[in-house]
């Protein structure tokens, strides 16, 4: 793997690291759609992980075909593109259920690296 790959997949574990961070003790869609500073910040390190994944090369992509990467960069437009009509239901949802796993899977990739 090149250290250009290690690099954006670290990126990707850090913005993960950040979002879960900042949603601590937050109990639910509500809270955390009142919370703009949170509700911000997860959104801009949601976007920090699309741009890091895009800039994943094909073979590492290619060698790990189970982490919808497509899904990932799409997320990003959408946050980037419709910022206003975000669902903070939605974000929520994938922080709770998704983030999780996503992590595990890149931090089982830099693990081989």
């Amino acid at each position: 793997m090149s250290e250009k790959d290690k690099a954006n997949i670290e990126g990707v574990l850090d913005a993960i690291g950040k979002i879960q961070g900042y949603v601590e003790g937050i109990a639910s869609p509500a809270e955390y759609y009142q919370s703009n500073v949170v509700f911000d910040a997860t959104l801009m390190n949601f976007i920090v992980i699309g741009e890091s994944v895009d800039r994943l090369s094909d073979e590492i992509k290619g060698k790990h075909p189970a982490i919808d990467w497509k899904r990932i960069k799409d997320f990003r437009n959408l946050i980037a593109h419709d910022y206003l009509g975000i669902d903070a239901e939605e974000v929520w949802q994938i922080i709770l259920n998704e983030l999780p796993k996503l992590k595990s899977d890149l931090q089982k990739i830099s693990d081989t690296l």
